[in-house]
């Protein structure tokens, strides 16, 4: 359930289809992204955001530059996700310490992204082993 009231305007979706949802702390803000995520999306924000809390209970949750993000208060951001027009990507801000290595590399040195789409069959053990390691590394102060 979103914060948002009915009677609020739905977020309007940038280039494909990433939500655009105000900067916010906590759990509220991570959930209306996840509700404005456009069609077979949302499911898989959903179902990593379930992930990621079952994993890191004490998970703290913000959007910032209209993405989720994941981290430990006072210890920095570990991960996020956004909406491309054909998958939504998983970020992982110090993927290049985890093991295995996230499949896909990025420009900024650390990062590594996996790439989610519609008819991915994502491996829930593979990803809680990569959420609970890079939960344990110290986060980006962002």
């Amino acid at each position: 359930m979103t914060d948002r009231k009915k009677n609020d305007a739905a977020p309007k979706l940038l280039s494909g289809g990433n939500p655009q949802i105000p900067k916010g702390e906590g759990n509220g803000p991570a959930q209306d992204y996840i509700a404005a995520m456009p069609g077979w999306k949302r499911d898989v924000g959903q179902r990593l955001d379930d992930l990621i809390v079952r994993t890191v209970p004490q998970v703290h949750k913000a959007v910032k530059w209209n993405q989720p993000f994941y981290g430990l208060k006072g210890d920095g951001w570990f991960l996020s996700f956004r909406c491309y027009t054909k998958y939504v990507q998983l970020q992982f801000l110090k993927g290049t310490s985890l093991d295995p290595m996230p499949p896909k590399a990025s420009n900024h040195d650390e990062v590594r992204y996996l790439d989610i789409h519609e008819d991915d069959e994502l491996d829930d053990d593979q990803l809680r082993s990569w959420i609970e390691q890079a939960s344990n590394l110290p986060g980006e102060m962002m």
